[in-house]
């Protein structure tokens, strides 16, 4: 996508043509593109305006909007209802065809993001790796010593020296 050109630019170019130069030569006086100087003018002609359209945003919200009683109405009756069954309950009884990241953004401009909690909450009486240290890390009191395992000191016998623990 080409640089945003000044509105006073553009009106310089549609001028410069209202007056009589032509479309192309108008062009290489501005330093703009010949395409740009013929949509400008184009659109002048067509609509009378000078400005730039505005660019981004979302041109298709729309289509979904449609639908925005039945989608609120999935989730009051199951409350725990994913994108891919709201995109596929859509498809199947509606014709109509979003994708699940659709029906997110949809969700989430209607202020209904669902953040799932914790599989397992923290325990508040008793830390289960103490120090803030992860399970499994270097420093972790819960860690077999390298090298290590419960199964090494079954198979080899007593002949393998146990493994030493810090304090």
């Amino acid at each position: 996508m080409g640089n945003y050109l000044s509105a006073d630019l553009r009106s310089r170019v549609i001028a410069a043509v209202a007056v009589g130069l032509s479309r192309r030569a108008a062009a290489e006086r501005f330093g703009v593109g010949v395409a740009s100087a013929i949509r400008w003018v184009r659109e002048w002609h067509a609509t009378g305006a000078t400005c730039a359209k505005p660019q981004g945003g979302d041109q298709r919200s729309h289509r979904i909007e449609a639908y925005r009683d039945v989608i609120l109405g999935a989730i009051d009756v199951q409350v725990d209802i994913t994108l891919v069954e709201l995109a596929d309950m859509l498809r199947r009884d509606h014709d109509a065809t979003f994708a699940p990241s659709t029906v997110w953004r949809f969700l989430d401009r209607h202020a209904m993001t669902v953040k799932k909690g914790r599989r397992t909450p923290l325990s508040r009486s008793d830390p289960t790796s103490p120090g803030g240290r992860w399970p499994g890390s270097r420093h972790s009191p819960v860690l077999i010593l390298p090298g290590w395992s419960s199964l090494m000191v079954e198979r080899r016998g007593p002949t393998v020296p146990r493994p030493r623990w810090r304090a």
